[in-house]
């Protein structure tokens, strides 16, 4: 059976924790704060040392694909590489394979084809904090622009080939991001 006291404790561990919430965002430094300006230092933080690119890993060359694969890393993707110079196709047609290798260009732009990176210049809104693994956690809305396209980026084949590209190179992109309060303030959530 639940005592008085047992009941007054369930109750009050909630109200306690959204207090302690409310005293670490309002009593702390100005860096702290959940605004729109500590939003935007750490997003801009971050994407000053995280390029934007097509592919996650870096891929191995020469690189195969079935000539019907239309996803970005298959044919459709491959093709538009390669109207922009980056890459030269070889068909093998009785096995129906495409068969990629770099130009000199494709090498100098790397096995990740990165495309620039982002420069925040808005936050339109955020989710209140919340406590997630016992730091507070918001997630933020941001707009941004793309900075150092090159030039092979920037074609309608590649925005076809590669939707996230194609957001990204757009007028006012927009996206979201989890952000949580360390000590050294507002940071990039793991796992983005």
């Amino acid at each position: 059976m639940e005592s008085r006291r047992d009941r007054n404790l369930m109750v009050g561990v909630p109200g306690i924790l959204a207090f302690s919430i409310f005293a670490l965002l309002a009593g702390c430094s100005s860096f702290k704060k959940p605004n729109e300006k500590n939003f935007m230092v750490a997003l801009n933080a971050y994407y000053s040392h995280h390029d934007e690119c097509l592919f996650t890993n870096t891929l191995s060359f020469p690189y195969e694909t079935a000539r019907n694969d239309q996803s970005g890393a298959g044919a459709k993707g491959m093709d538009a590489l390669t109207a922009s110079d980056l890459m030269k196709r070889q068909e093998a047609k009785q096995i129906g394979v495409n068969r990629y290798t770099l130009t000199p260009a494709g090498e100098r732009a790397g096995g990740r084809f990165c495309y620039g990176h982002r420069e925040i210049t808005g936050v339109p809104g955020f989710t209140p904090p919340v406590v997630v693994n016992g730091l507070p956690t918001t997630t933020v809305t941001y707009r941004y622009t793309l900075h150092d396209v090159p030039v092979w980026a920037n074609t309608d084949a590649m925005r076809a080939a590669f939707p996230a590209l194609a957001k990204s190179v757009s007028a006012n992109p927009e996206d979201t991001a989890k952000l949580e309060l360390t000590i050294n303030g507002w940071e990039l959530a793991s796992g983005k």
